[in-house]
């Protein structure tokens, strides 16, 4: 809503103060908006507006006999002719602008009008850096040069809008910043029940990434089981990665990758749904299978270990092997001194009877 207050004594009616309410077509207070009835003013570019606003029917003003006085006579307001006091005309140098985040770039806005317009660009909540430069050209042209600096990803869809206004009016013109930028994942969350399981994620980027979800290092299939629900605003991608009734062959790690022309974003969640049904030792075991080597085992049944028992056996088995050589070994050269001391005992008694005494002969008599 747009307020307007004008002093009548500028106007040349009298004194006092006319409140001006400008609002919307179709509002139901339109017939209400000015009342000036029997007013009669000074014809002059100072009430040029009035005579525009009964011309397009605004505030009521086109059902009421508005005159002005041009220093001769009473003459209708609408039929008042004021030379060099124009409605201001606008133009920018840009119909739309497209840049990437990061990036500096110059926008000018012209208003052109007798009275020369006063021009500014309206950029109250934009996040970018911004500067303006004014410049006058001969003989009724204003221009202002808006440069933003290191553009914002905040700034995407915003509505730049160039404003020229004189006595006579206001004029304006907008176009709207597109900021592109790569993706970035807000947020992708562990899975929650919900009516079904949903792995919640938030992307944003500018142009709309492509999605991608994989499981174990494969890429998702769409099915009935598992499936993206997605929804867009502006530069958001917002949904769940939907199941259909998981269970613990569903546990493991899921990555979203998010990519556009300006980068790729990945992020991975470790997603558990379901507790399997009994619980797997992680200690190694020995599987018992069937083999058809009759000749090795008479049931036909042999004991196949694991890597790492089969590793922990050759290692004991030759640890035992180094043993038993050392034992060997040993008892050969006990029993070589043995024999050596045999040797020795029998050269030195041999010759001596068993119980050491010598042998008589018996002659008979």
């Amino acid at each position: 809503m747009v307020v307007v207050r004008s002093d009548i004594t500028a106007l040349g009616v009298g004194v006092g103060v006319i409140g001006i309410e400008m609002v919307p077509k179709g509002s139901p207070s339109l017939g209400q908006g000015m009342k000036l009835e029997g007013v009669v003013f000074n014809c002059s570019c100072s009430i040029r507006w009035i005579q525009l606003w009964q011309q397009r029917g605004e505030a009521g003003l086109h059902n009421q006999q508005l005159f002005c006085n041009n220093g001769v006579s009473k003459i209708p307001l609408q039929l008042m002719n004021i030379s060099q006091c124009d409605l201001p005309e606008i133009s920018v140098s840009h119909s739309n602008l497209t840049v990437i985040e990061g990036d500096r770039v110059t926008i000018t806005c012209n208003g052109s009008a007798v009275p020369v317009p006063e021009v500014d660009w309206t950029v109250g909540d934009l996040h970018s850096i911004n500067t303006h430069q004014s410049n006058q050209y001969p003989p009724n042209v204003h221009s202002i040069n808006l440069t933003l600096v290191n553009v914002s990803r905040d700034d995407n869809s915003f509505m730049l809008t160039c404003i020229a206004e004189n006595i006579v009016g206001m004029t304006n013109a907008s176009i709207q910043l597109s900021v592109q930028f790569p993706p970035v994942i807000i947020k992708f969350e562990e899975p929650q029940k919900l009516h079904d399981t949903c792995m919640m994620f938030t992307v944003r980027a500018h142009p709309l990434p492509t999605l991608r979800w994989y499981y174990k290092g494969e890429e998702i299939k769409t099915n009935d089981y598992v499936r993206p629900d997605v929804v867009v605003f502006q530069d958001n991608l917002e949904g769940c990665l939907m199941f259909k009734n998981p269970t613990h062959h569903n546990n493991g790690n899921y990555t979203l990758e998010a990519s556009n022309f300006l980068g790729v974003a990945v992020k991975t969640v470790y997603a558990h749904f379901l507790q399997p049904p009994f619980d797997v030792s992680p200690t190694p075991t020995a599987i018992p299978t069937m083999t058809h080597r009759p000749e090795e085992d008479t049931f036909g049944v042999s004991v196949v270990f694991s890597p790492e028992i089969e590793s922990t056996y050759m290692k004991y088995n030759e640890v035992s092997q180094e043993h038993m050589v050392s034992i060997a070994v040993g008892l050969a050269g006990f029993a070589c001194v043995l024999l050596v001391v045999m040797f020795v005992l029998i050269n030195k008694y041999g010759r001596r009877s068993k119980f050491g005494m010598k042998a008589t002969l018996l002659v008979p008599k």
